[in-house]
């Protein structure tokens, strides 16, 4: 996706010292690492064991300082590229199905016990649609940094997934009451329809849910957050009704995905059939719908979801689509568009791009140096999946979750991410607990 914005002169300069910066810290961390041993770094240790938990099985802990590594200590970080080089031993689908056959046992090993929330997020619950396919230790990783008791989780799992898998996240429903499957499951095909139906079918259960959220938010099993829940509130509370996605004027190259017809077609690719654009061209879009194209993520109001899941035009729209390429990505960009909608983006309104909207950071490797620091990870199809390195960049650029992360490439991002979030919730909370009450309605 190309991107073309005009950045001040200053901002162009912040971003080039942060790179140099980085790129030095690299090279020193590669030559600390042949001097750093693997009987030093890369020691294992049991999570929860010195709280009494040794009737659990807890996730697997590195001995790594997490403070350094945020504050990008050389010897620390230094640390994390030699886990990196050892290659990770992940816990398997299997493990988390144990775990969750005794709930009260996995509930304490994840420490749900501690969640502290503030009378403020309990005022305001969130919504959350996790649409997954594998990796069943991912997302007990994500659900648990982005869970409260006050919010509501939707598990959309890919009929394609494994057994192991679904059964696992079916533990994960069975011993979290604030967390259920989703009652209509799609097979998922990459960039076709039932991406989207997968989000749609969390988004009808969530709106029929007792919990009455403010916003829902769609994830993937390679998303992270970078705020904590208190923050993530706060943030919501300012949009005062808006949403929070990409929204922008297709290239012409983009319009081809909507403008001709797509068939199924079968591939070697790991979701067995993607659409494959034909000759023959589509009717535009009905109700004189302008196009906009933007992404599969999004933060929506709960007013704006009501809309989609009422509105005829929303349901034409979506039947028009279901010929389409990625119609999660023109979607959501375009109905939030029309006019009239909750938290209407006027058409005349510039663009929104994936710069602006907070709802994701993706680091392309084509913005790397003038506008983002170089990946401390690896690349895969011109996308970053971060390093640690890059911790105290994600948790202060202003983004609300990050993607992409994957244990298998670095493990000590996301045990520090957890760390730090964990640890901002706890203090935030308290800090908001000490101050005098003031009266409030909960509206943003």
């Amino acid at each position: 996706m190309k991107i073309r914005c005009v950045f001040p002169s200053r901002l162009r300069k912040k971003h080039f010292i942060y790179s140099l910066l980085t790129l030095l810290v690299i090279c020193a961390l590669l030559l600390l690492c042949l001097k750093v041993t693997v009987k030093n770094s890369v020691t294992i240790e049991q999570y929860g064991t010195a709280a009494g938990y040794d009737d659990v099985e807890p996730p697997h802990r590195y001995n790594i300082d997490c403070n350094a590594i945020y504050n990008m200590d050389p010897a620390e970080v230094g640390k994390s590229l030699v886990i990196r080089k050892q290659g990770v031993v992940w816990e398997q689908d299997e493990s988390l199905i144990n775990l969750t056959s005794n709930c009260p046992r996995y509930l304490r090993s994840r420490g749900y016990g501690a969640v502290q929330v503030s009378e403020e997020e309990q005022a305001f619950p969130l919504a959350y649609s996790l649409v997954v396919h594998k990796s069943a230790s991912m997302v007990d990783k994500i659900l648990r940094a982005i869970y409260t008791p006050n919010n509501i989780y939707c598990i959309h799992y890919d009929l394609k997934s494994s057994e192991l898998f679904k059964e696992a996240m079916e533990g994960l429903a069975h011993c979290l009451p604030n967390v259920f499957i989703a009652s209509k499951l799609e097979e998922v095909m990459y960039a076709s329809i039932s991406r989207l139906k997968a989000d749609l079918n969390c988004l009808s259960d969530l709106m029929g849910s007792e919990v009455n959220w403010r916003y829902v938010i769609n994830l993937c099993g390679q998303d992270f957050p970078l705020h904590s829940n208190i923050e993530l509130v706060a943030d919501l509370k300012k949009l005062q009704g808006g949403n929070m996605m990409e929204t922008s004027r297709p290239s012409k190259y983009k319009k081809q995905r909507f403008s001709f017809h797509h068939k199924l077609q079968d591939t070697a690719f790991e979701y067995i059939q993607r659409p494959v654009k034909t000759d023959r061209a589509k009717e535009p879009p009905p109700h004189g719908i302008q196009m906009f194209i933007g992404s599969a993520y999004f933060v929506l109001s709960r007013e704006f979801v009501a809309y989609v899941n009422t509105s005829t035009l929303a349901r034409d729209f979506l039947a028009w689509s279901n010929d389409t390429y990625s119609p999660d990505e023109h979607f959501w960009a375009t109905l939030t568009r029309v006019p009239g909608v909750p938290g209407e983006v006027p058409r005349a309104q510039s663009d929104v791009t994936d710069l602006m909207s907070k709802t994701r950071l993706v680091k392309w490797n084509y913005l790397e140096g003038p506008l983002y620091p170089t990946c401390t990870g690896k690349h895969v199809r011109s996308v970053c999946i971060y390093g640690a390195g890059e911790l105290n960049w994600l948790m202060n650029y202003g983004s609300w979750f990050a993607n992409k992360v994957d244990p298998k490439v670095d493990p000590v991002l996301i045990q520090c991410l957890e760390d730090k979030l964990q640890e901002k919730q706890r203090h935030l909370v308290k800090a908001m607990k000490s101050q005098p009450k003031t009266p409030s309605s909960g509206k943003g």
